[in-house]
C-alpha cells in the first residue's frame, strides 16, 4: 500500500471521529434536562428550546455549509467547524442561564451542519467507486456508535459530576478529530468559483428552520395546532419558492455558460445555483436519497421510544439502557461487514466494463430494508414483561437490516456527485434526511401519544392530575408514584407500550414500503450511469495531501483500475461518494 494509500484510510478514521462527536452530542442532552432544569431555573418552554436550538440552527445553515465547503476547501471549512463545535461545548458546559444554554446549543448546531456534510463530501473524492461502501459504512457505522455510547457515558458522568460534564466531553473528542483532520486529510475545493446564490442562500435557510419548527411544534401539540400548520405551510411555500428561483437561476447559468466562449475569461461569472436540480435525473441520487430519508425516518422511531422503555417502563437507569441499545450496534457492525463484502466488486470485469459486486445493489438494498421490516415487526410484540432477550434479538437484527440498507443506499445517491460539487451534493442529501428524521419523531411520537391516550383510563383522578398523566409516559409515572398508585403506574406502563408497539408497525410498514421502492427503482449499481447524470463540465476539484502538491483524485490518479471508454464516462459522472 502506497503512503497516500495509507492515509486516504487514515483519513477516513478522522472523518468518522468527526461525525461521532456530532452523535455523542444529540443524546446526552436529554439525560442531563431534569438537572439542567433545575440549576439553571430553565421553564419547560426553555428546555424545548433547549433541544429546538440545535435543531433549527443545523437545518437552516445546511445548504449553506456545502456551498462553503466547495468554495473556500473542505477540510478548511471542516477544522474551523470542530474547533467551534469544542468552543460551543465549553459555552453549553459553563452556561449560568437558560438563554446562554439556548445560544450554545445554537452555536452547536450551526457546527454540526458543517461537520456532518463535509464528512460525506470528501468521500466523492478520495475513493474508488469500488472503495465507497467501505469508506460509508466506516462513516455510517461511528454515527451509529453515538446512540448507545452516549447514553452510557452521559449516564455514567451524570452519576458522578454535574451536569456540565456531559458537554465536555466533545472536547478531547473535537480535539483528536482536529489533530487527524490538519494532518491527514488533503484539502480539497472546486476550481471554479462562481457568484454566491444569496438569495438561495436566504429563501432555502428560512424555509427549512421554519419547516423544522413547524414539525416539531406538530410534535408538541399536535397535528391540528394552528401554529405548527401556519408554520409547515409557510415552511413548504419557501421551499417551493426556492426550488422555482433555484430552476431559473440553473437556466441562466447555463445560457450565461453557452456565452463565455465568446467572451473574455475575466468576465464575472454568474451566480451557480445553491442546488443542482439536475442531480434528480439521476434514478442513482433520487432513489438512493429517498431511501435514506425513509431509514431516517423509520429509525428515529425506535430511538425515540425505546430508550423511554428501558428508562420508564423497565425502570432501569440510564446507564442500563445503553447498555440495552449495543445490540443494535453489533448488528450493525455485522451487517455494513456482510453489505461491504456483497457489494466488492469482483476481480474481472463484465464486458460493458462495469465492474460488479457479487450482488448487486438493489438486492441488498431490498434484503437490507426486508430484513428491518421483519425485525421491527416482532418488535411490535414487546410486552411490560419482555425480556432483556427478547428485545435484544430484535434490536440486532434490526441493526443487521439497518447495516445492509443504509450504506446502499447513501452509496447509490453518492455515486451521482461530481467530486466538483460533493459538498453542496452531500449537504442536500443531509439536509433531506434531517427533515426526515424531524417528521419521523413528529408523525411516529404522534401515533404512540394517541394510543397512550386512548389505552389510559382515568376514571376518577382529579382533573389536576389526570392532565399531566395524559401527556406522556414520565407525566403518568410521576402522578402515579405521587398517589402511590400501583394500578395506576401498571396502567400507565402498559398504555404506553401499546402506544409504542403500533408505532413500531408503523416503521415495519415504512421498512417495507421502503424495500419494495429498492426493488422497484434502486439502480442495481453502486454509481450513476451516464444516462442517469451528465458529466460535469465544470474543471475537476484540487485535492492534494498535506505538504504535497495538489494532487488528482483518485478518480485520476487510480486510473489503472478504472474502466476506460464508457466507464470513465460514467465515473466521471458519478466522480465517487461517500453518511446522523
Amino acid at each position: 500500500m502506497s503512503n497516500s494509500e495509507g492515509r486516504r484510510w487514515w483519513t477516513l478514521a478522522a472523518l468518522a471521529v468527526s461525525v461521532l462527536v456530532v452523535a455523542l452530542d444529540l443524546f446526552v442532552l436529554n439525560l442531563a434536562l431534569p438537572t439542567i432544569s433545575a440549576d439553571l431555573h430553565a421553564s419547560s418552554g426553555d428546555l424545548q428550546w433547549f433541544v429546538d436550538a440545535y435543531s433549527l440552527a443545523l437545518a437552516a445553515a445546511l445548504l449553506p455549509a456545502g456551498l462553503l465547503g466547495d468554495r473556500i476547501g473542505r477540510k478548511r471549512l471542516l477544522t474551523a467547524a470542530l474547533a467551534l463545535f469544542g468552543i460551543a461545548s465549553l459555552a453549553c458546559a459553563y452556561a449560568t442561564s437558560a438563554g446562554e444554554l439556548i445560544a450554545a446549543r445554537a452555536v452547536l448546531g450551526l457546527a454540526a451542519a458543517v461537520i456532518l456534510p463535509m464528512s460525506l463530501a470528501v468521500l466523492p473524492v478520495l475513493f474508488t467507486e469500488s472503495e465507497r461502501p467501505r469508506a460509508i459504512a466506516a462513516v455510517g457505522g461511528a454515527t451509529f456508535l453515538g446512540y448507545p455510547v452516549g447514553p452510557i457515558v452521559g449516564g455514567w458522568l451524570l452519576d458522578h459530576f454535574w451536569w456540565g460534564s456531559v458537554f465536555l466531553i466533545n472536547v478531547p473528542v473535537v480535539v483528536i478529530a482536529m489533530i487527524a483532520v490538519t494532518t491527514l486529510m488533503p484539502e480539497s475545493r472546486s476550481e471554479d468559483k462562481p457568484g454566491v446564490d444569496i438569495a438561495g442562500v436566504l429563501i432555502s435557510s428560512a424555509g427549512l428552520s421554519v419547516l423544522t419548527y413547524g414539525l416539531i411544534k406538530a410534535g408538541e401539540s399536535g397535528w391540528g395546532d394552528q401554529t405548527a400548520i401556519a408554520t409547515m405551510s409557510a415552511g413548504v411555500v419557501m421551499l417551493i419558492a426556492f426550488v422555482a428561483w433555484e430552476r431559473r437561476l440553473g437556466r441562466a447559468a447555463g445560457r450565461a455558460q453557452e456565452r463565455s466562449a465568446r467572451r473574455p475569461a475575466s468576465q464575472r461569472k454568474p451566480a451557480q445555483p445553491l442546488v443542482d436540480l439536475t442531480l434528480f435525473s439521476s434514478a442513482g441520487f433520487t432513489w438512493g436519497t429517498v431511501l435514506s430519508t425513509l431509514v431516517s425516518f423509520a429509525l428515529f422511531g425506535i430511538l425515540f421510544a425505546m430508550p423511554q422503555y428501558f428508562l420508564q417502563v423497565r425502570g432501569l437507569d440510564s446507564l442500563g439502557a445503553g447498555y440495552r441499545l449495543l445490540p443494535m450496534i453489533g448488528g450493525l457492525a455485522a451487517g455494513l461487514v456482510v453489505g461491504q463484502r456483497l457489494l466488492s466488486p469482483r476481480k474481472e470485469r463484465s464486458q460493458g466494463g462495469d465492474r460488479l459486486g457479487r450482488i448487486n445493489a438493489k438486492v441488498v438494498g431490498t434484503a437490507g430494508f426486508a430484513i428491518m421490516a421483519v425485525s421491527l415487526a416482532v418488535g411490535a410484540g414487546t410486552t411490560v414483561a419482555s425480556g432483556t432477550g427478547f428485545t435484544a434479538a430484535w434490536f440486532g437484527v434490526s441493526g443487521l437490516g439497518l447495516g445492509l440498507a443504509m450504506p446502499t443506499a447513501l452509496n447509490s445517491a453518492l455515486g451521482a456527485l461530481s467530486p466538483e460539487r460533493s459538498g453542496s451534493g452531500s449537504a442536500l442529501i443531509t439536509a433531506l434526511r434531517q427533515v426526515g428524521g424531524t417528521i419521523g419523531v413528529a408523525v411516529l411520537g404522534t401515533v404512540l401519544a394517541t394510543v397512550y391516550r386512548s389505552y389510559l383510563h382515568l376514571e376518577g383522578l382529579p382533573a389536576n392530575a389526570a392532565g399531566p398523566a395524559k401527556s406522556g409516559i414520565a407525566g403518568g409515572i410521576a402522578v402515579a408514584q405521587a398517589a402511590r398508585s400501583v394500578p395506576l403506574l401498571d396502567a400507565v406502563r402498559s398504555a404506553y407500550v401499546n402506544g409504542m408497539d403500533v408505532m413500531l408497525w408503523v416503521c415495519a410498514g415504512i421498512a417495507a414500503a421502503a424495500a419494495l421502492l429498492a426493488l422497484a427503482f434502486l439502480p442495481r449499481g453502486s454509481g450513476a450511469s451516464v444516462q442517469d447524470a451528465p458529466a460535469p463540465s465544470r474543471p475537476a476539484d484540487r485535492v492534494g495531501w498535506p505538504g504535497q502538491d495538489q494532487l488528482p483524485p483518485p478518480e485520476t490518479a487510480e486510473g489503472d483500475r478504472q474502466a476506460t471508454g464508457a466507464a470513465a464516462a460514467r465515473g466521471n459522472a458519478a466522480g465517487g461518494e461517500l453518511p446522523t
